[in-house]
């Protein structure tokens, strides 16, 4: 399944600074799918839409959590 391989590039990524660097010159996603699959990671640009989908769902409940916290207490 790809998004294993996505997940796996992220992880490595994390800890390869090479990797990291190689990345970070892309300019596209064309130019990270390309890089990707030259490094043997097999990932698509769906893979890559649903990740940044699932990222602004998570950085939406992080934000609720957060104003939910912050409010303050209507009890009373």
């Amino acid at each position: 399944m790809s998004w294993i391989e996505l997940q796996r590039l992220v992880d490595q990524a994390e800890t390869n600074r090479g990797l990291r660097r190689s990345l970070r010159r892309c300019r596209s996603e064309q130019d990270l799918l390309q890089a990707a699959r030259l490094l043997g990671f097999r990932i698509t640009r769906h893979d890559l839409h649903a990740a940044r989908v699932k990222h602004r769902q998570e950085r939406r409940q992080e934000a609720r959590l957060e104003q939910g916290l912050a409010a303050p207490s209507q009890v009373g």
